[in-house]
């Protein structure tokens, strides 16, 4: 007697989550190049999927997984009625029960390796840890529960450390029969040139700024369209910092960050501490990391501006005057070092705990320095 199979789950968590997404937008030659791939019944068994951070690259990888364990063993198989109609699309639909399992992490044939969350600090933690990493090799190896394939992804692959590259690097050199490896990385560059030699590369590009703003649309639709056209243009092609900015306030941030710069040569010293005492609420830990993210950024933007000769398009008004008179007061070698400056400064202060206000405060006069 046949026992009757439990329905799946209902997942009714955020769907941008890659696992859970259905829908991936403006990556379609990437997708066409998987798929032609697994239809020529010779699919490489590890890629590299690299690209800026937010454009959709861990999507795909869980896109492409949905379908390879979907597809069971056959790659184009043929049968008594001749060799099936090879698939045209990697999409599966939510109902589909192979999706449900992947979305809801109970796919037996699916290792996720990714950082984890460190409850002491409410964040993700630095590195992926090695022991997450060295399950891995024994997954893939075993036999596959469902009869289909093996796979793993690693999400955030460039944040595996020197012991984690290396239990990599081991799968790599011999990789087991029905086994796929997907390594997403916001850094493809920066890992081992022996891993990169034994991936498949694929490099996804940042969206259309119409692109973001169309799925700003889709996904946060109370923004206003003033706001949606500027968090399309702070987030330079992806929609993921798109939408965490608009999430975590990090438009008005932007606007009171480029406002506090406007005051310069002479910096506004009652409005600066005000903006570091904001920063530094308990209540609103967040807030820092994201200023402090979105004022390395702004510099970037500006030193690399100054190199073209070119101001970009304003993501707030007053920029490209702000720029202009920062541009007159030094040239692009001193607003370099700025940035430089400005960077080691964050990065200190995060491993060695230093006063979070006196930090910006520190980052603010270096800039007011330059600019006198």
């Amino acid at each position: 007697m046949s026992r009757a199979r439990a329905p799946e789950p209902v997942v009714e968590e955020d769907t941008l989550t890659p696992r859970r997404n259905p829908d991936l937008t403006g990556h379609d030659e990437a997708e066409s190049l998987l798929l032609d791939a697994w239809n020529s019944g010779r699919l490489p068994h590890a890629w590299l999927i690299g690209g800026p951070p937010g454009i959709g690259k861990a999507t795909l990888a869980f896109r492409f997984a949905r379908f390879v364990l979907a597809q069971g063993q056959g790659q184009a198989e043929s049968s008594l009625f001749g060799a099936p109609e090879p698939p045209r699309s990697l999409a599966l639909a939510p109902e589909q029960p192979v999706f449900r399992r992947v979305a809801s992490g109970g796919h037996a044939d699916l290792l996720t390796v990714e950082r984890q969350r460190d409850e002491k600090r409410d964040r993700l933690k630095r590195d992926i840890a090695v022991d997450d990493v060295r399950k891995i090799g024994p997954f893939l190896r075993k036999t596959s529960a469902e009869g289909g394939w093996r796979v793993a992804v690693i999400d955030g692959a460039d944040r595996m450390n020197l012991s984690g590259l290396n239990a990599i690097l081991k799968i790599l050199e011999e990789p087991p029969p029905g086994a796929l490896l997907l390594l997403v990385s916001d850094n493809p560059g920066g890992m081992l040139p022996t891993i990169r030699s034994r991936c498949r590369k694929l490099n996804l590009n940042p969206l259309p700024e119409e692109t973001v703003l169309n799925l700003l649309v889709q996904h946060r639709p109370g923004l206003g369209a003033e706001d949606r056209a500027a968090l399309a243009r702070l987030s330079e092609g992806s929609i993921g910092r798109a939408i965490d900015l608009a999430d975590a306030g990090g438009l008005d941030l932007y606007r009171e960050l480029i406002g506090l710069l406007g005051t310069l040569p002479r910096l506004d010293i009652a409005a600066a501490h005000a903006f570091g005492d904001k920063l530094t609420r308990k209540q609103d830990e967040g807030l820092y990391e994201t200023a402090t993210e979105l004022l390395v950024w702004w510099l970037a933007r500006f030193a690399r501006s100054l190199a073209r000769g070119a101001w970009p398009a304003e993501v707030v008004a007053g920029e490209a005057a702000l720029m202009t008179r920062l541009a007159n007061a030094r040239g692009l070698e001193r607003w370099v070092e700025v940035w430089e400056k400005v960077q080691r400064l964050f990065a200190r202060a995060e491993s060695a705990n230093l006063d979070r206000k006196q930090v910006v405060l520190n980052a603010l006069a270096t800039l007011e320095a330059a600019a006198t």
